[in-house]
């Protein structure tokens, strides 16, 4: 391993040396390789537009986020900005100088990339969702459309891809390998979900039994390999020390964080998806109006981006726990279920008067 680090450092002082230029761009990359912008923009945009798709991706989302906590703790992948000051590999501290910035210092292990496996595995499902479209068209003409739609739209994911990989290179807080590894990741969860249309009928029941499941094996395999004395925490000191600045350290960027965030999201869906508000609003005859989508993807968008204003008190780690739960599930609740019900209200005077 020790070789493949040193070859990563090295394309890492590259980036940073020879793509400075570029760097407002790459760090925008990165964000945008956020897993938490599938729940705030990719979700409510798809939702509306096609439901099934939606329900899609925030089961490969919160799939795929919980296959890669798991991996990340059996993997045990440093990330670039610490391991370079702790290995034995460059003498006489003759460590190589790594740049850091604000969300450079994330506190989880490093092997597979979230953001890479997230980004990967979301556009997968859109880039398919849209090319399903395309793919019933029987006459010629429609088939050359298809074609070039086809060699478009995986330009567009690839090139994605590969931006938002290179860019949380750039940052030094991913090797090369372990985005790679994130990106093969994530398509790989996309494609078994394409084949597991058990998901759009699931009840509440099958919601809450999945994240009890996802919950229970991840503290138990925390807490068994605690008990033979190996800390699947120890990436969080880590990261506490070697940072350059303690303020780019975030707890929300903790294994247990992004575990919470995703089960959240998944019982908010459920819960959501399996309510009368749902039904009477999306199920009813609104719900295929253009109109009707086109303002809940509007207000959904609103709606959701003061939410994320929302900051959660940090002093105490089981009660942020607690709240970015409720945080997390009042996200899809509110776009699935609350903003159409209250547009479904508001329309239906107008179309009395109509009438």
């Amino acid at each position: 391993m020790d070789l493949l680090h040193s070859n990563g450092v090295l394309i890492i002082q590259h980036l940073q040396k020879d793509y400075r230029s570029y760097q407002d761009f790459l760090n925008f990359m990165s964000q945008v390789g956020d897993p938490r912008n599938i729940f705030l923009i990719y979700f409510p945009l798809w939702f509306q537009l096609n439901q099934v798709v939606g329900t899609k991706m925030i089961w490969v989302a919160v799939i795929g986020d919980w296959f890669n906590l798991i991996f990340k703790w059996i993997l045990f992948g440093h990330r670039p900005y610490w391991w370079v000051q702790e290995t034995m590999l460059y003498p006489n501290q003759s460590s190589p100088c790594l740049e850091q910035f604000p969300i450079t210092c994330e506190t989880g292990p490093g092997s597979p990339s979230g953001h890479a496996m997230g980004s990967s595995c979301v556009w997968y499902v859109m880039v398919t969702a849209a090319l399903s479209y395309t793919v019933r068209w029987k006459d010629e003409s429609a088939i050359t459309l298809h074609r070039l739609t086809w060699s478009f739209l995986w330009s567009v994911f690839w090139i994605i891809q590969i931006s938002v990989c290179v860019s949380r290179v750039f940052i030094a807080t991913h090797f090369p390998h372990q985005v790679i590894l994130g990106v093969i990741g994530g398509m790989l969860v996309a494609e078994a979900f394409e084949h597991t249309p058990a998901i759009q009928t699931a009840s509440l029941k099958t919601y809450i039994k999945t994240n009890l499941f996802l919950f229970i094996f991840a503290l138990g395999f925390y807490l068994l390999l605690k008990l033979i004395d190996v800390d699947l925490l120890w990436s969080v000191p880590k990261a506490k020390k070697w940072c350059a600045n303690p303020d780019w350290i975030n707890i929300d960027t903790t294994p247990f964080a992004g575990l919470v965030r995703n089960l959240g999201a998944l019982f908010g869906l459920g819960l959501g998806i399996n309510s009368e508000m749902f039904i009477m609003s999306c199920k009813g005859t609104n719900g295929y109006k253009m109109s009707f989508r086109l303002l809940c993807i509007a207000a959904s968008l609103v709606t959701l981006q003061l939410f994320d204003f929302i900051k959660l008190p940090t002093h105490t780690e089981y009660l942020f726990y607690v709240l970015s739960f409720c945080k997390s599930a009042a996200i899809p609740l509110t776009v699935v279920a609350l903003i159409p019900y209250c547009i479904h209200l508001l329309m239906r005077p107008t179309e009395k008067k109509l009438n």
